[in-house]
């Protein structure tokens, strides 16, 4: 962040964040989670958004490791034998859709999104 931005910030009565790691993502993320890993059992898509109306970010391959951050529901995808609405978001700031991860609905992913 520039010096010039700081100012600005600071004449507004804002404090910047010392890292964008710490500055929470509003509605999505539950920051006091622990960062999952989560693992790929098929290739599949990882989107801007937790639905397939969300451009596509990048493909990932079966076996891949993603680190998730909490889970959320969102657009219901029906592929691979598997129909639900339960998406993951990663650390990355890009979802996918749980059905394309090992274990449950949700990758094992514990905390929810809020």
């Amino acid at each position: 962040m520039t010096t010039a931005a700081v100012g600005v910030m600071a004449a507004a009565g804002m404090a910047a964040p010392a890292s964008a790691a710490e500055a929470p993502q509003a509605g999505r993320t539950n920051v006091s989670a622990q960062f999952e890993t989560v693992t790929t059992w098929v290739q599949g898509n990882v989107r801007i958004g937790p639905s397939t109306g969300y451009r596509i970010a990048y493909t990932v391959a079966a076996n891949q490791n993603l680190t998730a951050v909490c889970w959320l529901e969102g657009g219901t995808v029906s592929a691979n034998g598997y129909t639900h609405n339960k998406w993951v978001y990663l650390l990355d700031d890009n979802y996918i859709w749980g059905g394309l991860l090992k274990g449950n609905e949700v990758g094992n992913v514990s905390s929810r999104c809020w």
